[in-house]
């Protein structure tokens, strides 16, 4: 999934040490409790050695799991999720909204109603526990051994979307359908339930010419910037800046950490 999901390039990994790139299959079951264990264990390593480090990334559920800390669930038998996801495949994304609508609202009023992966996870655990998910959801906020200081990149809408639709046509022209064409016969699998995979599923399958594919990709790129931005505003500690304008700010305020120790 190198380039739908835009990976680090081979030089950009030599500049700078990343972690968490390259460490799953697509086959691996994994999930944001997983991720705040092995992210929290590996930043007690790395805080031995560094003072500051950057976490990065669009995915706030993942971002709260380091920051906050994620509710601990069951674990759950697997044939509710392939029974979940068969529902999936056959009667689309609504079947889901409407069994999570029906066996838990509070969580059906709060989740990204257009994440399949997320309505599938709810679901197995409502209907394997016959307790709701919400129920499990507790929000309680862990105590952390490290300051958390959140910087949100913000930039105008106009200049947001432009840029969203270049990337979707560089990551045609580096060879995203091909790609896709590879990962094609593991379609059904959670990982490539995602933007830029599932619409070029349809096209290969013949539902959509490649034009409109492309189209879709861009749009549901949007889309799916434009729920991340709503999910960001809701947390009041990011301080919001303009890359363009205020990045020098950044390494001002990481100074500001390093001289306060």
């Amino acid at each position: 999934m190198t380039i739908g999901t835009a990976k680090p390039t081979p030089k950009e990994l030599d500049a700078v040490h990343h972690h968490f790139i390259n460490n799953l299959s697509i086959h691996d079951d994994y999930d944001a409790g997983k991720y705040e264990s092995e992210a929290i264990s590996l930043l007690n390593q790395l805080f031995k050695k560094q003072s500051a480090l950057i976490l990065c990334g669009g995915s706030g559920m993942y971002i709260d799991a380091v920051c906050k800390g994620f509710d601990a669930l069951p674990r759950i038998d697997e044939k509710y999720r392939i029974t979940l996801n068969s529902l999936f495949g056959e009667d689309g994304i609504t079947a889901l909204q409407t069994l999570l609508l029906e066996h838990d609202p509070d969580h059906y009023h709060n989740v990204d109603l257009n994440n399949p992966h997320r309505l599938i996870r709810a679901l197995e655990i409502t209907l394997a526990t016959g307790t709701p998910y919400s129920a499990f959801r507790k929000g309680e906020v862990k105590t952390r051994n490290f300051k958390v200081i959140k910087i949100g990149l913000h930039t105008d809408r106009h200049s947001l979307y432009s840029r969203i639709n270049q990337r979707v046509d560089r990551m045609m022209e580096e060879g995203l359908l091909e790609e896709a064409r590879t990962l094609y016969p593991f379609r059904e699998l959670n990982a490539l339930r995602t933007v830029g995979y599932k619409e070029l599923f349809d096209h290969l399958e013949g539902k959509t010419s490649l034009p409109a594919a492309i189209e879709l990709i861009k749009q549901n790129s949007r889309n799916f910037s434009k729920r991340q931005m709503t999910w960001f505003r809701k947390d009041k500690e990011i301080v919001w800046m303009d890359p363009s304008k205020e990045i020098n700010l950044v390494a001002q305020i990481l100074n500001q950490v390093h001289s306060a120790e």
